[in-house]
């Protein structure tokens, strides 16, 4: 079978990256921050954060860009609180807000609102005007146990979108075949996941530029702009404007992803991709 870059129509040991920027409409700061790593960085692509309060902003500043849905069940920040859009009971946390932990959505979160919910929230980014190219899953929610993954590889099917997933080489450590079961569905995910730890990207995307593997590699980042508005409620603000800078003035940074001979896509030839593998399948045809 060809390479994920064959099929995309580069060579085999093509090196291709995906930059995106996480949490799209988180806040203004956010809005900010991605649409200018977007339009004048070299960022390729973003994920938007449906149920946060800045989300409709971001839609009223889209323009076309490359833009998927952040699939949210948490709230993290102890002083700024989200709230799932159906409303589901055992979708919120304590406080009013969603759950501020992943520990404590998978234990309290009933699948069938799980479900609904990130329905409604694919289904309103798409009514905002996103022509959606992905999927992928705030804080890894989704990503980790079977019974949330079942979810979130449903949404892939029925939106017919690609999705985030990590490696094929962390399949074993997360205990069950994630990559093999999005494959035989007929759903791209790019060949491997740089993963940062929280928020800040610097020195690991600096790192994924110099060690950059062959095939489709996404990198994410958490771009914003300085204002009071993030200072106020996260910690680690420094890191997210500090992503900003990297991504919109670094020219090193620039000038060694031209030196490297790497190719920066987006989401959107992943997802053309798969929609045209879909549309020549046979009528009845199983993935």
């Amino acid at each position: 079978m060809s390479s994920l870059a064959e099929r995309l129509g580069y060579g085999e040991e093509a090196r291709i990256l995906i930059i995106n920027c996480d949490d799209l409409g988180m806040c203004h700061s956010a809005n900010e921050g991605v649409y200018e790593s977007l339009r004048d960085g070299v960022a390729t692509s973003a994920s938007l954060m449906v149920p946060c309060p800045w989300a409709r902003e971001a839609a009223a500043r889209y323009r076309g860009e490359d833009v998927g849905v952040h699939l949210t069940l948490t709230a993290e920040f102890e002083l700024y609180r989200w709230g799932p859009c159906t409303r589901s009971p055992s979708l919120f946390g304590g406080d009013g807000g969603m759950a501020p932990t992943v520990a404590e959505a998978w234990d309290h979160a009933d699948l069938d609102e799980v479900r609904r919910e990130l329905k409604a929230q694919v289904e309103r980014a798409i009514l905002w005007g996103f022509d959606v190219t992905h999927l992928d899953s705030h804080m890894g929610t989704l990503q980790l146990r079977p019974e949330f993954f079942d979810v979130y590889l449903d949404l892939a099917v029925d939106f017919d979108l690609p999705i985030r997933l990590s490696g094929a080489s962390t399949q074993e450590v997360v205990g069950f075949p994630f990559r093999d079961l999005a494959a035989e569905e007929g759903v791209v995910a790019p060949d491997h996941l740089v993963v940062t730890n929280g928020v800040g990207s610097r020195r690991v995307l600096e790192r994924a530029v110099m060690d950059l593997r062959p095939g489709v590699t996404e990198v994410y980042v958490h771009p914003s702009t300085d204002h009071s508005e993030i200072r106020s409620f996260d910690p680690n603000w420094a890191d997210r404007v500090d992503d900003h800078h990297l991504i919109t003035r670094d020219s090193e940074l620039r000038a060694a992803i031209e030196r490297s001979g790497i190719v920066l896509i987006g989401w959107r030839e992943l997802r053309d991709l798969q929609r045209r593998a879909r549309s020549a399948e046979p009528a009845g045809a199983q993935p």
